[in-house]
């Protein structure tokens, strides 16, 4: 098979018109020639850190509009699904990801649940991330969350640090808030990437404990404008969800970052050959020996893709995608009891008291950092009783892997008026969190999120939307524009519900994250971030 146009060479930064000897997917030999092609050819575009869950689609799915826009590798990190399923969920993943022409790669979770404070589904011993690490599919030990574990050299995630050094396999870190003598020590076990940088200086900083710095440009956390002059290595996805991906992935950051000053040769190798050699993957460049996986473009401004080839064959070209996917069911992961509406009550203990102070969660608006604050709040028949015109709801966060645990407590700067928010997908654990004006609206959300297995509810005095997540309660088995689609109708539902909030479920989802801002609860109560424990609602 021969392929011709004019290739770009990550190597010498040069663009000269070639034609591409392909036996078996594998790059045979390169011939330069005396003719203009209208095409360049580039390397296929690898998403070298992804969490595929953020997608809410399958890998399959993810691949049917991943392709279309050049991205021909991913490495994920199955920390989400892990966390709910362990082993089982990831090998869904993989499973699925077969089905799929796009070439997946995967790193293995080893901070599944890396805090107390909550209840998850799964775990992930030692022995099981050395199962992993011993397969060829795993490029990668993911991100070490537990920093405070490696600084005080915990054996449970030392332990798993030592597996990938064995396997030589690199790891990749999350540094964020680390600094000065911490991150050394965080440093000095070997941990080479991290997605978490906020700015030059945490660059800088990263780079000279030896700390490659990935831009992240995702749906939610978008760094390019930021370090698009500094000096990274590689720029990932992070989480994309599918409205985004509708339309583009990696072929969008690249026009973004030429459009923001970077040279187009610099810019392809965060995208090719950096990952490529980092994670150790037959990929990145055009040269013999390498995998057939090739990207025509027009031309290094506008990343119009034009053709995809993956292991020597055409998957996509004029506007066809040659690949439809078909994803398996999976069984329920919702593990709740049916609701009533007393469970999402906060009560006090004297029956004669007409009103309470409570430790209220502050959202920033448009922001998936808290604050704290506190509110006087009217009590009737023991139950404190939220106050929609101060804007302060009820937030519960419910156990969904069978310990019928919850817990209740109230939140400012959702802005809904009439009605409940509810969703299977949160930070870490992936717990029910539910949002609402009262206690029958918060009932009936979780209720029907229960029966969708998983997903997003929104209920009101009106109507109920739904967008169920069969998969794990995390993803879906329709395509990404049916996804798209559903997920626009409920925010947009939101929005006329009164929330004001630009990524609804984002914030909702960061509620139960115990690694950042002030307050933030879990199924096991409020937490105190700064003073890392539990705290009552009730001062």
């Amino acid at each position: 098979m021969i392929i011709k146009g004019n290739i770009l060479n990550v190597f010498t930064d040069e663009i000269y018109p070639a034609e591409i000897k392909i036996e078996h997917g594998i790059i045979q030999s390169i011939k330069e020639v005396n003719k203009f092609f209208s095409d360049i050819i580039v390397p296929g575009f690898i998403d070298s850190h992804i969490h595929i869950e953020s997608t809410q689609l399958t890998p399959s799915r993810f691949a049917e509009i991943a392709l279309r826009h050049g991205t021909t590798s991913a490495i994920i990190d199955p920390q989400k699904i892990a966390n709910v399923m362990g082993i089982n969920g990831i090998e869904y993943l993989i499973r699925d990801a077969k089905y799929s022409p796009l070439n997946y790669y995967f790193t293995a979770p080893p901070c599944i649940k890396a805090n107390e404070f909550e209840t998850n589904g799964a775990t992930l011993k030692t022995s099981d991330v050395e199962y992993l690490l011993k397969r060829k599919e795993f490029v990668a030990l993911g991100e070490v969350k537990d920093k405070k574990g490696v600084i005080e050299k915990d054996n449970d995630i030392i332990s798993k640090i030592k597996l990938a050094h064995k396997f030589k396999k690199p790891i990749d870190g999350k540094c964020d808030n680390l600094k000065d003598y911490d991150l050394q020590q965080y440093a000095r076990w070997g941990i080479s990437t991290d997605h978490e940088c906020r700015s030059r200086r945490d660059v800088e900083e990263i780079k000279r404990v030896g700390i490659k710095a990935m831009i992240t440009e995702g749906s939610y956390t978008k760094t390019l404008e930021e370090f698009v002059h500094s000096e990274c290595d590689f720029m990932v996805s992070d989480t994309i969800n599918s409205e985004d991906l509708i339309d583009g992935h990696i072929n969008l950051m690249l026009r973004k970052a030429v459009d923001l000053g970077m040279d187009p040769f610099d810019a392809i190798k965060l995208v090719t050959i950096n990952p490529a050699q980092h994670y150790n993957i037959n990929a990145g460049c055009i040269a013999p020996g390498r995998k057939a996986d090739l990207v025509f473009i027009d031309n290094l401004s506008n990343f119009n893709v034009k053709r995809v080839i993956i292991n020597g064959n055409t998957i996509f070209k004029k506007q066809k995608l040659l690949y439809r996917a078909n994803p398996k069911e999976m069984e329920n992961t919702i593990n709740i009891k049916q609701m009533k509406p007393d469970e999402f009550n906060v009560k006090v203990k004297d029956p004669a008291q007409k009103s309470a102070v409570v430790n209220v969660i502050k959202i920033r608006n448009a922001d998936k950092y808290t604050t704290k604050t506190t509110a006087k709040l009217n009590v009737e028949k023991s139950n404190i009783i939220p106050s929609v015109f101060e804007d302060i709801l009820k937030v519960s966060v419910i156990d969904r892997y069978g310990q019928n645990t919850i817990a209740n407590g109230f939140i400012k700067g959702f802005g809904i008026k009439n009605g409940a928010i509810a969703t299977s997908v949160s930070c870490d654990c992936n717990n029910i969190v539910a949002v609402g004006t009262n206690s029958d609206y918060m009932a009936d959300a979780v209720n029907k999120l229960h029966e969708n297995k998983g997903g997003f509810v929104a209920v009101s005095n009106k109507e109920t939307v739904d967008f169920p997540l069969a998969i794990a309660g995390l993803m879906s088995m329709d395509p990404a524009s049916k996804v798209a689609k559903k997920s626009e109708h409920i925010h947009d539902f939101i929005k006329s519900m009164g929330c004001k909030l630009q990524n609804v479920f984002t914030t909702l989802s960061n509620i139960t994250n115990v690694d950042f801002a002030e307050y933030n609860m879990t199924n096991m109560g409020l937490f105190d971030v700064k003073a890392g424990k539990l705290i009552d609602i009730v001062k």
